[in-house]
């Protein structure tokens, strides 16, 4: 399947100053097969060499103590039976599970510059075993994060850019091109447009998810994966916690995001999960889901917005299940009547919330939500520039009412509505309609604009 961060990895091979690279990102969302499976294989195909640190326990082994590139290159060789030079692609996969290795890219990069060196890793295993690793027997030295010496980024699971350019290239083409005339489909494209939306938000951006559907477009066998992989998760949740105490409030966090969403109030209440908690008692559990990137937090901004757009630790929040399609497995809602178009009407608003959320995050976006006098509200706000863009996501029209208050406290030029109506401005109000299929083509937008 195409992926877009394979974009970033050309991007990153074809620069004249390129770092070693890590690619961050969660379990399962496709890091190794993208730069094994595809990058590598298009671009170094017989000249690269794989080492994953779950499994390869000698070079693991060598790697925790030894950090000059030289000998690593050379041990790897030998082991391996492979032959290594600066045109050889290096991969390191699960570097948290080698930590020295990663110490080892700071000379990698001052040593051995032309050497490409990608390498992928769990950035919540690193942060919680970095303060106590200590890198070599005798030399008794702390782990040492080369700050400034890499180039990284992180990976997400599948945007529905990705689904659809995967699922139906046609149809990608002719929203892309309409959005660039700055028109609506024809209805019956729009109509397309929406039933490959509401399969996306059921299927989820998973690759493994999306691979079993997109076989022969069984929801079974996607929702099958879906189990699994949420099961996983959950026991994964076991692993590197300092207390039982955490992992059940981490555990009951995650399973609860869709219940925290549809209430009248979408802030964060660990109430709900556990009477008688506070959020400061959460604090830990809901650090190692976001840090896991399982889990993403939207912070509270009120009335008056100042630029730039501060994340504020002490304010209300709200959390955003990391994938769309295990936040409709978590909703428990059946597959039939997600899909049904008469049931559309009284599907919960909080999924579309969610996607546009993930879609944020997916173009580096900060997340944060605006609240008002009276239960005014707009679900969140894009800063581009120093121009705040509020952004109103709604199942159908909606009201004026929570834009007319926000333009009572700020300085604005458009509002974005965010719905299942058709692309359209309205000059009168400075609002600007968005399909839900066309929020990347928003986002991948203002990211241009971006200085």
């Amino acid at each position: 399947m195409e992926r877009k961060a394979l974009e970033k990895l050309l991007k990153w091979l074809n620069n004249s100053r390129r770092k070693p690279l890590i690619v961050w990102g969660a379990r399962q969302v496709g890091k190794t097969y993208l730069i094994k499976n595809i990058f590598a294989e298009r671009y170094f195909k017989n000249n690269y060499v794989y080492i994953d640190f779950r499994i390869e326990k000698k070079i693991k082994d060598y790697c925790d103590v030894e950090v000059d590139p030289k000998k690593i290159i050379e041990f790897i060789s030998i082991t391996k039976n492979v032959r290594i030079n600066e045109d050889t692609l290096i991969i390191f996969d699960e570097i948290q599970e080698c930590l020295g290795v990663i110490t080892s890219l700071k000379y990698f990069c001052q040593d051995y510059r032309k050497q490409p060196v990608i390498a992928t890793g769990s950035m919540v295993r690193i942060k919680i075993n970095r303060t106590t690793h200590k890198r070599g027997v005798n030399k008794n030295e702390k782990f040492l994060f080369p700050v400034g010496k890499i180039n990284q980024f992180t990976m997400y699971p599948m945007s529905f850019e990705e689904f659809l350019i995967n699922y139906n290239i046609n149809l990608y083409n002719k929203i892309c091109e309409n959005y660039k005339n700055k028109c609506p489909l024809e209805n019956e494209f729009h109509d397309l447009a929406m039933e490959v939306l509401y399969k996306y938000l059921l299927v989820g951006g998973m690759p493994e998810a999306v691979d079993a559907f997109l076989e022969n477009e069984s929801y079974y066998d996607s929702r099958e994966v879906l189990k699994e992989l949420y099961d996983n998760y959950l026991s994964d949740m076991q692993l590197y916690q300092a207390s039982p105490e955490s992992i059940i409030r981490t555990k009951s966090i995650f399973r609860n995001i869709y219940a925290e969403l549809n209430k009248e109030n979408k802030n964060f209440k660990a109430s709900l999960i556990e009477k008688g908690t506070k959020n400061r008692d959460m604090k830990t559990p809901i650090d190692w889901l976001t840090t896991s990137l399982l889990v993403h937090k939207s912070y509270l901004v009120n009335e008056r917005v100042t630029i730039p757009l501060i994340q504020d630790e002490n304010a209300n929040y709200r959390l955003y299940l990391g994938d769309i399609g295990m936040f409709s497995y978590q909703s428990g809602i059946n597959a039939s009547s997600f899909l049904d178009k008469d049931a559309h009407n009284t599907l919960a608003g909080v999924f579309f919330e969610n996607y546009v959320a993930l879609e944020l995050v997916a173009h580096e976006f900060k997340l944060c939500y605006w609240k008002g006098k009276n239960d005014a509200e707009l679900e969140f706000l894009i800063e581009v520039n120093g121009n705040i863009y509020p952004v109103d996501v709604k199942k159908s029209k909606g009201t004026l009412n929570s834009i007319e208050k926000f333009r009572n406290h700020n300085p604005l030029n458009y509002v974005i509505k965010i719905s299942k109506n058709n692309y359209g401005i309205d000059e009168t109000n400075k609002i600007v309609t968005i399909p839900l299929y066309e929020v990347f083509l928003l986002l991948n937008e203002l990211k241009l604009q971006i200085n």
